[in-house]
């Protein structure tokens, strides 16, 4: 019995569990497996459940395939379960056959500008969290009282910010945001919303389809510079055309924001899209909050270098969101690279000091690449670190041998599949970890028992006429609804 733990339950770490399951069961010799998935939350699938807007029902969808992850008879959720506090790197290592590090970004970048963090600056991971229902946000955090809203960044957390901050709230009643944030949305005085990229529209992440949803909402005028759609207007280096020639995505990005080029003021709420600018500044009101944002011009010159004109201009915000980027945080004797944000690894296995490998160690997701790619890219990758994990530990494939089915193909290996209320919820017997947690009063949160959150999220959409499930409202709500009636030391 090959006995691995994976810490962390969004997609990374699910993809990761159903790889170990799959090729195990594939070998040309197969492995029997159980894995731990460990999540410092007492509920699953991460980004799925706490990144992605609620408003995009068909990406959140996902989460219906991880949950077949988490009820393979192979796979055991244990919820609640800190990295780094009730459970150490030494912990694991002893329990277990292997770890792998699947725990993602989960801090944001910093613009490092004057007046960053005055009050009605955030970031915009901090917004998202608020939104989406995390309960390490209080879901009473934000009030919506500013009239104008600068987001810096154009990707696709951005989008997404800006979407929610101006679409009626009214079209969101059908999804799981919790109560109290659909109260402030409800009552939000936001009217006019910049979204704000410090290079050109060649350069914007977002990709075109949720760029197109932006010019799909009721009520809303989305507007464009003209001449900061110019390929060559602040682009001396020809570079942003080239991507236009090469870059299907770039192209139609580009269509769709010529489609908004000086859009006339609607009624209703106003989203501007604005390029080549970057904050130099957040400026502060007599009150002390934010009152405004100064911006350079920028541009690249003919050998490409990024550079400010000298040129700025004074934009009026009272709230300033940055979305410029995530980053992974250090896990308590993991190695770290303090540059790149990542675990140093080779094709997943950790790297220790000397470059080398370090035996039982992987990791995968945006802690092992950075924050790049889409949920959908973690398949993949979690896939490539498996199939070094069972190559150093299973006998499976290693270099020049015939190489695993790719991950679609591969499917669980038959046997009974555990009822959903199953007590185990996972692989047979108790965990690793059970004498650990145990002698520390740490009692890990089930599948079984995530299953009770669900039903009371779903339970509360039937009582509100709200689709089909709607969020909790912060951490003693979930806990409650995990452990009805019991004392529950977090």
């Amino acid at each position: 019995m090959l006995r691995v733990a994976v810490v962390g339950s969004g997609p990374a770490g699910l993809y990761t569990a159903e790889a170990l399951v799959k090729q195990a069961a594939a070998l040309p010799v197969p492995v029997a497996i159980a894995v731990d998935v460990l999540d410092r939350l007492p509920t699953p699938y991460g980004l799925v459940r706490y990144g992605v807007a609620p408003d995009h029902k068909s990406i959140k969808s996902v989460a219906n395939y991880l949950r077949r992850v988490l009820e393979s008879p192979d796979v055991r959720f244990l919820g609640g379960v800190h990295f780094g506090d009730h459970v150490t790197r030494e912990d694991l290592l002893d329990a277990y056959d292997a770890v792998v590090y699947a725990t993602g970004a989960m801090r944001d970048r910093r613009m490092a500008i004057p007046g960053e963090d005055l009050p009605g600056s955030f970031a915009a991971t901090d917004f998202v969290n608020w939104y989406c229902g995390h309960p390490d946000v209080d879901p009473f955090a934000f009030t919506l009282d500013a009239e104008s809203v600068a987001v810096i960044g154009v990707g696709n957390v951005a989008v997404d910010v800006a979407r929610i901050l101006v679409r009626d709230p009214a079209e969101l009643e059908g999804t799981d945001v919790s109560e109290p944030v659909l109260a402030a949305l409800r009552a939000s005085k936001v009217r006019e919303v910049h979204m704000i990229g410090r290079r050109g529209p060649a350069q914007a992440k977002f990709t075109t389809k949720e760029l197109r949803e932006l010019g799909e909402l009721p009520g809303v005028t989305v507007s464009t510079e003209p001449a900061e759609l110019d390929l060559a207007g602040f682009d001396a280096s020809g570079g942003s055309a080239a991507l236009a020639e090469t870059d299907r995505r770039v192209r139609g990005n580009l269509v769709a924001l010529r489609a908004w080029e000086t859009a006339p003021a609607g009624a209703g709420r106003t989203l501007r899209i604005r390029f080549w600018l970057r904050p130099l500044e957040i400026l502060e009101s007599s009150s002390g909050t934010v009152s405004s944002l100064r911006l350079e011009r920028t541009r690249l010159t003919s050998d490409g270098v990024f550079e400010g004109t000298g040129e700025t201009e004074l934009l009026d915000a009272q709230m300033v969101l940055r979305s410029v980027g995530y980053q992974s945080v250090p896990l308590t004797g993991v190695p770290f690279d303090s540059r790149s944000h990542t675990v140093p690894n080779a094709g997943g296995r950790v790297l220790g000091p000397d470059g080398e490998p370090l035996p039982g160690e992987y990791v995968a997701g945006w802690l092992k690449r950075g924050p790049t790619g889409v949920i959908g890219t973690n398949k993949a990758d979690a896939a490539e670190t498996v199939r070094a994990l069972l190559a150093d530990l299973a006998g499976g494939p290693g270099e020049g041998d015939a190489p695993l089915p790719r991950p679609g193909l591969l499917r669980y290996p038959d046997g009974p599949t555990p009822a959903p209320d199953s007590p185990l919820s996972g692989a047979d017997g108790d965990s690793p970890l059970a004498g650990v947690l145990a002698e520390r009063g740490v009692q890990p949160v089930s599948y079984a028992e995530w299953l009770r959150i669900e039903t009371a999220e779903a339970e509360l959409a039937q009582s509100l006429g709200r689709g089909e499930r709607v969020k909790l409202p912060g951490r003693e709500a979930i806990w409650s609804a995990c452990r009805p009636g019991r004392h529950v030391s977090r």
